[in-house]
């Protein structure tokens, strides 16, 4: 079981840099590096919704689930 982060392509529909997204939500780049790569074990809630208020998203756009 995996949860796949595809911030990347949210970024890319909404023609937003990743520094940019990280100034609007207020963290920095490397924290969100970290996300977009998979590689966080956890996500705020707060953060969360901070990217979809900046992405005008849903959680599922952001987040997907894939069985192994």
């Amino acid at each position: 079981m995996s949860i796949l982060v595809n911030l990347d392509n949210m970024l890319e529909k909404r023609n937003m840099k990743s520094n940019e997204l990280a100034d609007i939500i207020g963290i920095t780049t490397a924290n969100l590096s970290i996300l977009k790569t998979g590689k966080a074990k956890a996500i705020r809630f707060s953060t969360l919704e901070a990217i979809c208020m900046a992405l005008d998203c849903q959680p599922s756009d952001i987040l997907e689930y894939v069985e192994d």
